[in-house]
């Protein structure tokens, strides 16, 4: 039977394989460990993705396969890229289209919104890590190799979600404590809703017009205080007291895990408003955020 795969069952994999089983696709859900949600369409897959061979036979039938694995944040430019190859050059042999769940790191810094057309030309390690990725899945497809796109979200928020909100801010917010953020708490911010990205990468991989360039995922264009006031609100709990994180803090941080020294090298995103223009993905394929409310509600 004709498959859609998705590869990794974090926050967004799992939403993704979700929406694709619940629309009658037949899903199988590579992870390392089998993981992921019991549902009759999906079918779980104990499975190395960097080996190439043995998941080139798990792709085999498949029409087409979700990227949405992710390495320790730490780990990125030496686990990344092996991973990313092997991915791509599997779904080459399985003559598969290629969906890739990316970011907004790969972008040159600006002042202005963030579109899809601005240059791939970051300043940070992991950011052209991010770039390469999408360039390595952009020459395959433009060489008739395979077919690709890319669905680039923002911080995320949602159940299961790893961001800088859902680790410091908010598990503090709802028990009325001091919370500690990452940046400027009234800098405006693109976020995304894990069912949002979820709901754009199905949309991608089903419409002819989607190969050959990247999408931004819907954003929720707020502010961590604002965030941090209505989630407060949404658990019953005092009004939020945030405080910036400073370096002394990261440091400390980064002694019980080596997760938060990583911080430091994307500060730009926060400590000034980054706006994300999801226009395309809006015009293109009907496609609008959730609510913050309903974002932070699950």
């Amino acid at each position: 039977m004709a498959a859609s795969v998705v590869i990794g069952a974090g926050a967004t994999g799992v939403a993704t394989a979700r929406q694709l089983a619940d629309s009658g696709k037949h899903v199988r859900l590579i992870t390392r460990s089998g993981s992921g949600p019991d549902h009759p369409g999906i079918e779980r897959i104990a499975l190395d993705a960097g080996r190439t061979d043995e998941l080139a036979e798990a792709l085999a039938g498949a029409t087409t396969v979700v990227n949405a694995a992710m390495t320790a944040y730490q780990t990125w430019p030496e686990t990344m890229p092996p991973l990313f190859a092997s991915i791509l050059a599997a779904t080459e042999r399985a003559g598969a289209d290629y969906v890739m769940l990316g970011n907004h790191y790969g972008y040159q810094q600006t002042t202005g919104p963030v579109t899809e057309r601005t240059p791939m030309n970051p300043h940070t390690r992991k950011g052209r890590v991010r770039a390469e990725l999408w360039r390595q899945a952009k020459n395959a497809h433009d060489e008739g190799r395979l077919r690709a796109t890319e669905v680039r979200a923002g911080q995320y928020l949602g159940p299961g979600a790893v961001s800088g909100f859902t680790l410091l801010v908010a598990p503090r917010v709802r028990e009325g404590e001091l919370a500690l953020v990452h940046g400027n708490p009234d800098a405006a911010h693109s976020f995304s809703y894990t069912e949002d990205v979820a709901s754009a990468l199905v949309a991608v991989s089903g419409d002819e017009r989607a190969w050959g360039r990247a999408w931004h995922a819907p954003v929720i264009i707020t502010t961590l205080r604002q965030a941090a006031t209505d989630l407060a609100e949404l658990h019953g709990a005092p009004e939020p007291r945030l405080e910036p994180l400073t370096e002394r803090d990261l440091t400390l941080l980064s002694f019980t895990d080596p997760l938060w020294r990583e911080f430091a090298e994307m500060s730009y995103m926060s400590e000034r408003p980054f706006l994300v223009d999801d226009s395309d993905i809006r015009d293109t394929f009907g496609l609008k955020p959730s609510t913050l409310r309903e974002a932070l509600a699950t």
